[in-house]
């Protein structure tokens, strides 16, 4: 039996189409400039699993991004009901349930150490996931070539369009891509205002063009960076913008899942492997199709080994996987694999490195893999450092979520009168002034009472409220306002330059208090 095969396969093996298509950037070819200009690629249209889950994603992500804005939350008639809104004029953040307030700007802190620790943890665990998914680069850019693919077709009819004269019909397509485009960067642009106002409001004002200028400027500023990075510049973003790709091998490690050419099973590549058989000589599993090459989006040969410019979108393993079961070969010559996984298999292909790549030597009689050789498990990724990382982020996670559940809404600022320090009444008593900060961070009304607490016989007057002075004045609080008043302390019995009291808020249908601790001053020197 032939050793270099799979068992039950007919040497009359179906003809492998070889695409005629060149890696942008092989390691083979001399050394390439720090900048060449573009080399335009033409990505083959995919088909199978990742290419599947990857739509998913694209549809997922879309619709966030195009729809949340529209999508409502009721918060009462005191609030705005929009679901996801940056209220940058009344300063606020409102996501569902959640309000956020500019003092609490440590909760975007927050997300951005969890979008950090997320990034480290996905690299870690499975390589550039986010590049290849779930980037808008990567998302937009899907998006531009399905528009693409629509109008001038698959790759071949792409490169046949590029190469020839300019005539109607080839006019006609490149309008009609642009066009779509372009209304592509202006819903993007659109759909980017639509979070910092009342949607149907700003579209309806847009659209009448009285929407102020600020609005206009950013949708044509997106519509512009949309298209060019979108549909002009494509792979040039991942390769000269991004730094991602030159920080995630500092993320890598020998255990991260990495999308990997198994060269010690594809090698020797023989596009003739029945006729290569029969002269003696060893034949792997590539077929040297192209394939591969032809669906990369960034235009490389994942043969050639990791580089760069790979983002881990898999595609390859989708074109591979087709080749194989169309030439009855089991799937996997490209895969997600791990370092120390591949570097097993090479070395039990290559005799620990003394011997040239041996197909032989990883299959046994019947042409299935020997038991050595190692395939992926999943509990690899469950190690030390992608765990480490896990904490961390869950730990942020959770910490940002209790305090979310305890923060009070209430909350009180006291501010002293710099000068006067102090005022000498005619009967003896001393005064003094403070401006009085009510916040009321619910978006309902409510009422708020003022208390004093320590220095005995003690009184305040506010002047906004009319009555006489008294130690507590019950204060309406707007919704989801801050509300600042003058409140004037006035003592007698002190002796002391400086005298520490309470103001005590008390909303006492919900049972919220909070305290702040003052100083009344007189005259004297501080010791």
């Amino acid at each position: 039996m032939n050793l270099y095969t799979a068992p039950g396969i007919d040497h009359n093996e179906p003809s492998v189409e070889r695409i005629d298509v060149k890696p942008v950037n092989s390691p083979k070819q001399p050394r390439q400039p720090l900048y060449a200009s573009r080399k335009k690629i033409h990505p083959k249209r995919a088909e199978g699993r990742f290419r599947r889950f990857k739509w998913i994603i694209m549809a997922i992500t879309l619709g966030i991004y195009y729809l949340l804005p529209w999508v409502r939350w009721d918060r009462g008639p005191h609030a705005p009901d929009q679901a996801i809104l940056l209220d940058l004029g009344g300063r606020r953040f409102y996501f569902f349930f959640i309000e956020i307030w500019p003092q609490e700007f440590f909760y975007v802190a927050g997300l951005l150490v969890m979008a950090g620790f997320g990034l480290f943890l996905v690299t870690t665990a499975v390589g550039r996931a986010w590049c290849g998914y779930t980037c808008p680069q990567t998302v937009w850019v899907d998006l531009f070539l399905v528009v693409e693919r629509a109008i001038e077709g698959d790759r071949n009819a792409r490169i046949k369009l590029d190469a020839a004269p300019m005539s109607f019909s080839k006019f006609g397509k490149r309008v009609a891509k642009h066009a779509i485009w372009l209304l592509i960067g202006v819903a993007t642009g659109g759909a980017w205002i639509f979070y910092f106002a009342d949607a149907p409001t700003l579209a309806a004002s847009f659209l009448r063009g009285d929407a102020l200028p600020v609005a206009y400027a950013t949708v044509a500023t997106l519509t512009a960076t949309t298209y060019v990075l979108g549909g002009l510049m494509r792979e040039q973003v991942c390769t000269y913008m991004c730094p991602w790709p030159r920080i995630q091998a500092a993320m890598l490690d020998e255990n991260s899942l990495v999308v990997t050419y198994n060269d010690w099973r594809g090698e020797p590549r023989s596009r003739h492997a029945k006729k290569a058989v029969a002269e003696g000589r060893p034949v792997g599993d590539c077929v040297d199709c192209n394939a591969c090459v032809a669906v990369c989006p960034m235009g490389i040969d994942i043969r050639e080994g990791q580089q760069l410019e790979c983002i881990t979108c898999a595609l390859c393993i989708d074109a591979c996987d087709g080749v194989m079961d169309k030439i009855g070969k089991p799937r996997g010559l490209i895969a997600y694999a791990t370092l120390s996984e591949y570097a097993s298999n090479m070395a039990l292909a290559t005799d620990g490195g003394k011997t040239e790549i041996r197909p032989q030597a990883v299959r046994d009689a019947n042409g299935s893999f020997v038991p050595e050789v190692r395939h992926f498990d999943w509990r690899i990724i469950l190690r030390p450092r992608v765990v480490f990382y896990a904490l961390i982020w869950a730990a942020v996670g959770i910490a940002m979520v209790v305090h979310l559940g305890m923060r009070q809404r209430l909350e009180l600022n006291v501010l002293h009168d710099r000068n006067p320090q102090f005022v000498m009444e005619s009967d003896g008593s001393i005064r003094n002034g403070y401006t009085v900060r009510i916040l009321n961070m619910v978006p309902r009304p409510r009422t708020i009472r003022l208390t004093l607490e320590g220095l005995p016989g003690a009184t305040m007057k506010i002047p906004e409220l009319a009555g006489a002075d008294g130690r507590s004045f019950d204060i309406p609080a707007d919704p989801d306002s801050a509300k600042s008043l003058k409140v004037f302390v006035t003592w007698k019995d002190t002796d002391q330059p400086v005298n520490e009291f309470l103001f005590i808020a008390d909303d006492l249908q919900e049972q919220e208090h909070v305290t702040y601790t003052a100083a009344f001053n007189g005259p004297g020197e501080t010791k």
